[in-house]
């Protein structure tokens, strides 16, 4: 037979086993909320589990020929297909994938086995035959000669430079194991770095990018808590971040967001987890939104599952479910529209500072476990801050302001408790403008020439989707369904098991709730402002503990979590906080919103917008709190005036 024949062959044959891959891929998109009751492996299972555990990767059919191999290429022959913890194996000829047998469906395969993701990489050098490269040997042996060549390969090393210094065809052998080791095309990392390479030293991840910037205020022999990155995450917990003081009689603002952060679908991920990719056009640059399950207003008729909404997504619409309300330009572009709008008004504006309730980067965080060292920043945590981040939220009036953060319950790691929670920390000092020196702490900001100043209370309250190992395990960090049997965050000074996890985040929260009535009590500020990731009222004690800081001078509070926008007034029927104002700023566009943006159709409207921001403009006497939709337009407005205790 004709090596052309046997090529069209091998295309035909894939094509087929992929098509059945992807149906059957498919088939296991479940429905819940972001989860179901029953899910593809016998337990109470997700969608996103296949996703993050299961490695599948809903892809266009039409883009197969992206697996296929190269004309010019035969494949050497497949080696027995090897089992690999949390990950069904996912398979490429003639790509930058480790070779093996045709795919197997998810269905096929045995239940995910209770066992640690695969071992941390090393900063030791070794050589590519070490044991430890074993993974990615032939991968990297085959890129640094002919793969290289390949027609895709532009796409496949568009981090090259960064990451080496080097473009892919000056690459050496060296060169392409520095760059498996620290974003591997395909997934299947090195395990150690080159001893050798061509922009030393060889086992960092940023031969070609520039140093990561400093603060204008900082000198290399500053100790101050916005200078030098703790030895552990957890060092600088209820501390206050140096004062920020705001000049000039202009009027002030303060904008707010919340759950913004959409899925990196061009990041190589690490540690063998899957990409970031839900549905067929996922794997871009920037941002991605996740599409979440749409229920009624009260939460008990489920009006659009995932499986439904991911072939809403899949054809931009032309086939999709009345009831999912999927509205096309927006739903599968929220962050985008939100900070665009943000960009606009920021323009005019001028504003001072972001307030950030968290839920940063869905799925789960950043794509690592977590433990990296405090004064180093991994390549998949500068990959996803700067595609999601740095380059969404620029332009005038935006680009250099602080964002003072807080971590919500898809940053510690969604239904495990250790992804790269412990980066985002670490983040705040290899940025100019992302605050977060600890999972709660407090800043404080004057404004002399206006005569006020405000006091913010960085809270974290993800002890809410902090339960027992066996309950609820779609909604539960310390989940025993999601977190492998040994997860360990001690490292980090995070939780040490999945039995200790609940402990852990209740000692946090009670902490917290002891740290916040005391400073409340001693602060002296003109406004008193409390951000967090868990809506408005939920404090577990059906408000009292909402009320009784109230009591101790709390003006205004800032939450995210459901992903909508919503006015909290003081005179609402469901607010039972002591005259509290307060706003879910939820609608950030990481994930779809809780119903339809179509304003056509607001019946399952919790609030007044499902995508937007929050403007505050802030004075000595008052704040007006302004909500913004996706499309700039002002939906409802409230005034605050401070509390006298």
């Amino acid at each position: 037979m004709s090596a052309l024949c046997q090529l069209w062959i091998q295309r035909v044959v894939f094509a087929s086993c992929f098509t059945a891959l992807f149906a059957r891929t498919e088939d296991a998109l479940e429905d819940d909320d972001e989860c179901s009751v029953q899910g593809a492996f016998g337990e109470g299972d997700c969608s996103i589990r296949l996703l993050q555990r299961q490695g599948s990767k809903a892809a266009s059919l039409e883009n197969w020929s992206y697996y296929a191999p190269p004309s010019y290429y035969a494949p050497p022959t497949a080696p027995a297909p090897q089992y690999q913890p949390w990950s069904t194996p996912s398979y490429s000829w003639g790509s930058p994938q480790s070779w093996g047998s045709p795919p197997q469906s998810p269905q096929a395969t045995a239940p995910t086995p209770k066992t640690s993701p695969a071992r941390p990489q090393s900063q030791t050098c070794s050589s590519l035959g070490s044991p430890e490269n074993a993974k990615c040997s032939k991968a990297v042996t085959w890129v640094s000669q002919d793969g290289k060549h390949d027609p895709k390969a532009e796409s496949w090393f568009e981090d090259m430079v960064a990451i080496t210094g080097v473009s892919r065809l000056q690459a050496t052998k060296d060169d392409f194991q520095r760059m498996y080791y620290c974003s591997p095309p395909g997934g299947k990392a090195c395990g150690s770095p080159p001893c050798r390479c061509s922009s030393p030293p060889c086992n960092t991840c940023f031969g070609g990018t520039p140093p990561m910037p400093k603060r204008a205020t900082c000198s290399t022999s500053d100790a101050s808590i916005d200078c030098k990155p703790p030895a552990r995450p957890l060092d600088y917990k209820g501390q206050s971040w140096p004062t920020m003081t705001v000049t000039g009689a202009q009027e002030m603002h303060i904008f707010a967001i919340g759950d913004w952060g959409g899925m990196d679908g061009s990041l190589n991920t690490v540690e063998e987890r899957p990409q970031l990719i839900a549905y067929s056009w996922g794997a871009r640059k920037g941002p991605s939104v996740f599409p979440r399950t749409r229920w009624n207003l009260y939460h008990t008729v489920e009006m659009c599952s995932h499986k439904q909404f991911v072939e809403c997504f899949n054809t931009k619409g032309t086939s999709c479910a009345a009831s999912c309300g999927y509205a096309p330009g927006i739903d599968d572009q929220p962050q985008q529209l939100v900070a665009k709008a943000m960009k606009e008004r920021a323009r005019l504006k001028d504003p001072q500072y972001i307030l950030n309730v968290g839920d940063n980067f869905y799925w789960g965080g950043i794509e690592k476990t977590c433990g990296t060292p405090m004064d180093q920043i991994s390549y998949t945590a500068y990959h996803q801050f700067n595609q999601i981040f740095e380059t969404v939220y620029t332009g005038p009036g935006l680009a250099d302001k602080p964002w003072f953060s807080v971590l919500g319950n898809h940053d510690w790691g969604g239904r495990q408790f250790n992804n790269g929670w412990d980066q985002q920390i670490a983040y705040t000092w290899a940025s100019t403008r992302w605050v977060m020196p600890a999972p709660y702490y407090m800043a404080h900001v004057e404004y002399p020439d206006k005569g006020f100043s405000v006091d913010l209370f960085m809270v974290d309250s993800n002890v809410f989707d902090a339960h027992s190992p066996s309950r609820d395990s779609e909604h539960n960090l310390c989940g025993s369904a999601h977190n492998p049997p040994n997860a360990d965050c001690s490292k980090a000074d995070g939780p040490t098991s999945i039995d200790s996890c609940p402990a852990y985040f209740q000692a946090l929260w009670q902490e917290q709730k002891t740290w916040l009535e005391s400073k409340l009590s001693q602060s002296m500020a003109t406004w008193q402002i409390m951000v967090t990731h868990f809506p408005c009222g939920e404090d577990g004690e059906g408000q009292a503990f909402y009320r009784k800081l109230r009591t101790l001078g709390l003006d205004f509070m800032i939450t995210g979590h459901r992903h909508d926008q919503e006015l909290w007034l003081p005179t609402d029927s469901k607010n039972h906080m002591g005259g509290l104002t307060c706003i879910v700023t939820g609608g950030g566009g990481g994930i779809t919103s809780e119903a339809t943006p179509n304003s056509m159709d607001t019946s399952n409207w919790m609030g007044e917008g499902e995508y937007g921001f929050y403007d505050i403009t802030i004075d000595r006497t008052s704040m007006i709190v302004e909500s913004i939709n996706w499309d700039g337009k002002v939906l409802k407005t409230a005034v605050v005036h401070p509390h006298v205790r």
